[in-house]
């Protein structure tokens, strides 16, 4: 029987106090395989979820599409090793209900939103999956390396049913590594949104950076590790009751060894200012920030992420 061993630390059961959330929820799980050169990740969301979904105020379908899209970019961000790198996640589509989608995450800190039309939503059955919300599109992935001064996109078509998906083939497209992604998304109702979700990647030798002597995706380590990942329970990702750890452990317990990475807390994390606004707009020559205010000297600005409206004075980039 295999065992789970910590490398610079683990996360704990602990089921937190009454009116907290448990250490197991908002929080993202690095895991290895070190037998089948795999490196997984497990995430689950919950009132990080309700904090970026509360700014909107989105109709129920909505919200659960950008539950999804938020699981997926934790899942994806974590992977960033440079503390000042960023993820970004984008759909772009036509002709369906949600026509922008945008999330993206640094530093455990996370925000998104998506740009929607009621009148396509209301022709919609009662019952269609998130997915359906898209129309014809495509999803772009964005890793911005800070340290390495790197940017790296992949685009892929929005196609597949779901974003686990699109997110599968995009590894298989733009970076050549099999994966396998779940994820799973629900409303408690007045107790919030929770939502959770799984990533798998095989690595060659182990190791991100070396050369891949193999990337098929019918390699026996591999297809062994997806099986195994692919009984995975929808529940038992948005099970707040169940630390990430030992699902890690339910899925592949009879590895050798499971080796778990120090879990990152999760948080949401809008980067909109005042001071933030004025540098940007400062940037701009005086004739266009003459043209982009109002008739009292102001330009308005909103941020998507967290509906809020800055008013910038013009006297104050002037100065």
């Amino acid at each position: 029987m295999g065992g789970v061993n910590g490398v610079n630390g683990v996360n704990g059961h602990g089921g937190g106090h009454a009116g907290a959330p448990p250490d197991h929820v908002d929080r993202v799980l690095g895991f290895t395989i070190p037998a089948r050169h795999t490196r997984g990740r497990l995430v689950r969301l919950g009132p990080v979820l309700d904090a970026i979904l509360g700014s909107h105020g989105y109709p129920p379908p909505v919200a659960a599409l950008l539950a999804e899209a938020l699981t997926l970019t934790a899942l994806l961000g974590s992977t960033l090793k440079d503390a000042d790198g960023q993820l970004t996640l984008q759909a772009q589509t036509t002709g369906g209900v949600v026509d922008l989608l945008v999330c993206d995450y640094r530093d455990g800190e996370m925000r998104g939103y998506a740009r929607h039309d009621p009148g396509r939503l209301a022709g919609l059955p009662a019952d269609a999956a998130p997915f359906a919300l898209f129309g014809e599109g495509y999803l772009a992935i964005t890793f911005d390396r800070a340290a390495s001064d790197q940017r790296y996109q992949g685009i892929v078509p929005l196609e597949g049913g779901s974003l686990a998906a699109a997110a599968e083939r995009y590894f298989g497209q733009s970076e050549q590594i099999p994966s396998l992604v779940r994820i799973a998304a629900v409303s408690r109702g007045a107790a919030g949104w929770v939502a959770g979700g799984l990533l798998l990647q095989h690595l060659a030798e182990g190791e991100v950076g070396r050369e891949r002597l193999d990337i098929r995706a019918d390699h026996p380590e591999w297809e062994h590790v997806a099986t195994l990942g692919a009984t995975i329970d929808p529940r038992e990702l948005v099970g707040p009751a169940l630390p990430l750890d030992r699902l890690a452990w339910r899925l592949f317990h009879e590895e050798p060894e499971i080796r778990v990475l120090p879990a990152v807390a999760l948080s949401r994390g809008c980067r909109c200012n005042p001071a933030h606004i004025r540098n940007v707009l400062g940037r701009f020559p005086a004739d266009e920030r003459m043209a982009m205010a109002d008739g009292t000297g102001y330009i308005p600005v909103d941020c998507e992420f967290c509906s809020r409206r800055f008013s910038i004075a013009l006297a104050d980039l002037d100065s």
